[in-house]
């Protein structure tokens, strides 16, 4: 009867270990990242990265995918849909754009954007699709411009 307990005990043990790091470390590592204390590999204007990508996508993406990078540009649009905060920066042609969505703690922040206010964005670029996306933006307003 007392091996049959040790038995049942090993297992109860076994399945929590196997719930919190099936389950609860996802949680903790959280795309949800704050980026204001990371460093940037790249800093460029909307202009700058819209042109590379519409020269060579493929180019493109091996620079900047999956990394921090700092984009300076001008709002087109703020939008906030399905509880995220999306900003969208302007380039020079019409059809193309960067798209960043805002990480939640930055709430405070959005609120003082206007259109076609000239910002800094740092967030994780994820490619090319029409529009640059960038994800869990982090906003620096530019003084007197």
């Amino acid at each position: 009867m007392k091996s049959k307990n040790n038995f049942f005990f090993l297992i109860l043990i076994l399945l929590i270990i196997i719930n919190t790091y099936a389950y609860i470390l996802p949680l903790l590592k959280s795309s949800e990242k704050n980026l204001d204390n990371n460093d940037t590999e790249f800093s460029i204007s909307t202009k700058d990265l819209i042109k590379a990508y519409i020269a060579d996508e493929e180019r493109s993406d091996s620079l900047y995918a999956d990394k921090i990078i700092e984009v300076t540009g001008h709002i087109k649009e703020i939008m906030f849909l399905n509880n995220r905060n999306t900003i969208i920066l302007n380039s020079n042609t019409e059809n193309f754009g960067v798209i960043c969505d805002v990480n939640p703690n930055q709430k405070r922040k959005i609120k003082q954007l206007k259109k076609h206010q000239k910002i800094r964005v740092k967030g994780i670029c994820k490619g090319f699709l029409k529009d640059v996306i960038l994800l869990n933006c982090s906003i620096d307003l530019i003084p007197n411009e």
